[in-house]
């Protein structure tokens, strides 16, 4: 049994269990749960009809974490605005 012909199983019975309920409260909650089965079997039947064909998308490159790119970059800072002593001549 397809997923369609299932959900229209469970929407029979919950339309058998409506009309044999004598409050109406409870009477409503199976039609409501009859119709939702009968909605899921319609959804079913649009899924069966879609091919989707899922391909894995190629490999990035190799990338850095963003701690160590931060560090990295203050690193580079840091040398850059470090400035040489001078030598001192005796």
């Amino acid at each position: 049994m397809t997923s369609a012909g299932h959900y229209r199983a469970l929407a029979a019975q919950c339309d058998a269990k409506a009309k044999q309920e004598t409050d109406w409260k409870v009477r409503a909650e199976w039609e409501h749960m009859a119709r939702s089965y009968h909605r899921l079997a319609e959804q079913a039947e649009r899924n069966a009809q879609t091919d989707v064909i899922y391909e894995t998308p190629p490999p990035r490159p190799a990338a850095i974490p963003s701690a160590q790119q931060q560090q990295q970059q203050q690193q580079t800072q840091g040398e850059s605005q470090i400035e040489p002593e001078p030598e001192n001549d005796p």
